[in-house]
């Protein structure tokens, strides 16, 4: 299982490249039982969207 030092590594590096599949699957599998991460991943979505909303490229849900 990951550590979240290691999980929070992978939720920045999704941004920029997909994950492979073992990455995928074992970040899900820590996200399931890790409160913390989890508030991570949130509070990047948000700022993400923040940040897009500021520079004017709204693309949508994502």
């Amino acid at each position: 299982m990951l550590t979240c030092k290691h999980t929070t590594r992978l939720l920045s590096e999704a941004l920029d490249r997909p994950l492979s599949k073992r990455e995928y699957l074992a970040l899900r599998l820590h996200l399931l039982f890790c409160r913390g991460c989890r508030a991570f991943r949130q509070n990047i979505d948000v700022l993400r969207k923040v940040s897009r909303s500021f520079m004017g490229r709204d693309d949508g849900p994502n």
